[in-house]
């Protein structure tokens, strides 16, 4: 279950902010003992307690809307009220029933504007010119994009978007000259499908699925060997390289051709529909997308797993300025940093190797860099003076989800951050 919290400032009034989270040395790594949030234990009831939130002076907090179901995105239309999406799809392979909701009134129960039936996770919604606009990432079949009508019909603006791995279709937002913008995620955590993307449910429903480049890369040959996930009976090994299938090895020199529809991308389209154009590609994850004041776009990107045939310790999630046509990195660097680098090489295991024989650019310094495992999901900018904090960026962290991710000592989520776009400045909201 979920729920959903208004922020506002009551010293002036004026500007309404919501918030929706979405969700040392190596030898300390085996002394001491992980308390991440994927180990805690929880039991119902939940309680909200606005007053057991810690907020600045002059804030306060209060509940809107209670007993959701996966919430992941927050809208509002021409009148201001209200709509949340519910995901319908969990990690853990958990389906449920994506839905529009809006909320008519605090404490209510809400509409159903729309629903997916087996389709999700539903991961983001924007409000443009009447319609809802929802990033469909239908772990199934493919994902899309979807134009609601305020009456509840449904059009596909683009289907068959390669989200059926560990991430999905994410976003969407409207541009301020009216093009449609969202994040397609990688398929799997650093390049080579593995016994976690097994783990994670996907290998069988899709035995051929792997990563796509935006242009076309050349390959260092580097594979990755093991059991045969998919014929464990058969007892054989098999070996994968980046950008390949399950058992597919990779050549030295060998070159992967670039795709219209990659993973690891930032696309846009217009929001009549059609084919997509590739803004920015090289991202994990880019799940939050928000345009600041000055029309810049920005996008939070989430980090490595220390999981996998190819493990990454230590990833901090990343707040980036995007730049069309810029390649930002994966599955090579993480938050500007080349994982050749030895904070990235996980306990136990090897240093990771580059899989891309040459770069396609210098990858530019993030603006802003969060906690390893933050999960920065997502944001918005203040542009109410009431409010305060104009210009700066509102971040959803939804926190580890230790172990399946890598050892932590200490959870580091759910909290709402705001962050300095000018100098990658992070604090506690």
């Amino acid at each position: 279950m979920g729920y959903l919290g208004q922020f506002s400032r009551t010293r002036w009034g004026g500007g309404v902010l919501l918030a929706l989270a979405l969700g040392g040395a190596p030898g300390c790594y085996f002394m001491r003992p992980s308390s991440g949030a994927g180990q805690t234990t929880f039991q119902s009831p939940r309680i909200f307690d606005p007053a057991s939130v810690v907020l600045p002076a002059g804030f306060k907090i209060e509940v809107v809307a209670r007993d959701l179901t996966f919430p992941t995105g927050i809208t509002f239309d021409a009148q201001g009220r209200i709509y949340v999406v519910e995901s319908g799809y969990s990690y853990g392979e958990v389906f449920n029933q994506p839905r529009l909701l809006r909320l008519d009134q605090p404490g209510g129960s809400p509409t159903v504007v729309a629903s997916g039936g087996s389709s999700g996770p539903w991961t983001g919604v924007a409000f443009h010119a009447g319609n809802f606009y929802i990033a469909d990432g239908d772990v199934r079949v493919g994902g899309r994009v979807l134009r609601v009508g305020p009456d509840g019909a449904t059009h596909e603006l683009i289907k068959g978007l390669p989200s059926v791995g560990d991430h999905h279709t994410n976003g969407p937002v409207i541009s301020p000259d009216g093009w449609l913008y969202f994040g397609q995620g990688t398929a799997t955590n650093s390049g080579v499908v593995g016994r976690d993307n097994l783990e994670f449910g996907w290998l069988k429903r899709h035995p051929t699925f792997h990563d796509r480049p935006a242009l076309p890369v050349t390959l260092t040959g580097e594979n990755f060997a093991g059991d045969d996930l998919l014929s464990p009976e058969s007892r054989r090994q098999v070996s994968t390289g980046a950008f390949l299938p399950y058992g597919t090895p990779s050549q030295k020199g060998q070159v992967i051709p670039g795709s219209p529809r990659p993973t690891g991308a930032v696309l846009r389209l217009r929001v009549e529909g059609g084919e997509p154009e590739v803004v920015a590609w090289g991202l994990r994850n880019p799940f939050g997308l928000a345009f600041a004041p000055d029309g810049t776009l920005y996008v939070t990107e989430n980090g490595y797993d220390d999981r996998g045939s190819r493990t990454v310790w230590g990833a901090p999630d990343t707040l980036w300025r995007i730049e069309t046509g810029t390649w930002y990195g994966w599955p090579d660097y993480a938050a500007g940093l080349p994982l050749t680098d030895p904070q990235f090489r996980s306990p136990g295991n090897k240093a990771p190797g580059f899989l891309l024989a040459q770069h396609p650019n210098p990858v530019p310094r993030p603006a802003a860099r969060f906690a390893v495992h933050s999960s920065a999901n997502g944001f918005d900018f203040s542009r109410a003076a009431g409010f305060g904090y104009e210009g700066e960026a509102f971040v959803a962290i939804f926190g580890d989800m230790a172990p399946s991710v890598g050892k932590m000592l200490g959870p580091v989520g759910g909290k709402v951050v705001r962050v300095d776009p000018r100098n990658g400045v992070i604090t506690n909201f």
